[in-house]
């Protein structure tokens, strides 16, 4: 039996870490983004807000907001006009992929850019597990850097999620990457949590 848990951990944690395989890999130009990576065809990094809301969102029943700060590799200062970028599963688990232009893409996704202070505030909801997978609720980011290619950071789970499991937990600790975990606050009808992010050396 601790074989098999030890074996689903394993799994879960291997997976944890891959983006969704359906997407192709995507080059962000100076100036603008390839689709994959905005609501828009071409957008301007220059117009991404700090401040940005998920497509669905008002439809959503476990609505949440993630505030942070970005901070340059030394983890004292903030760093402006990082993006981050993010896309997860609807509330059901399900990812919603479609195709414009022949690029895939997660419908549900949103970007920010930090301001001057490095802060960003996302608007989305907590993501469904998809039970048939064993995947994780998780939310799944990309950092861009100016004037460096986009990179991949670790997918933000969710402290209440029932398939995070203890030996998971623990085995994550060990690696000193407890912070990936969300612990959501209820205030008024909104989910709320803070999640800083410290940028690759």
């Amino acid at each position: 039996m601790k074989n098999f848990i030890l074996n689903i951990c394993l799994f879960f944690l291997l997976g944890i870490n891959l983006s969704i395989y359906a997407q192709d890999s995507i080059e962000f130009p100076e100036d603008t983004f390839e689709f994959t990576y905005t609501n828009t065809t071409k957008l301007n990094q220059k117009e991404i807000s700090s401040i940005d809301t998920i497509v669905g969102y008002e439809s959503k029943v476990n609505k949440l907001k993630i505030t942070g700060t970005i901070y340059k590799s030394d983890g004292i200062t903030p760093a402006k006009d990082v993006i981050l970028y993010i896309e997860q599963a609807d509330e059901y688990g399900n990812f919603d992929l479609r195709e414009k232009e022949n690029k895939r893409y997660i419908y549900n996704r949103a970007s920010v850019k930090t301001d001057a202070n490095g802060n960003y505030t996302l608007y989305t909801y907590v993501p469904g597990n998809d039970r048939r997978y064993h995947q994780l609720q998780q939310i799944f980011p990309v950092i861009k850097e100016p004037s460096k290619s986009e990179y991949e950071i670790a997918s933000f789970l969710f402290d209440e999620d029932p398939l995070l499991t203890k030996l998971c937990r623990k085995r994550m600790t060990k690696k000193g990457d407890p912070s990936r975990i969300l612990k959501l606050k209820k205030e008024n009808n909104l989910l709320v949590t803070k999640k800083d992010i410290i940028l690759e050396p």
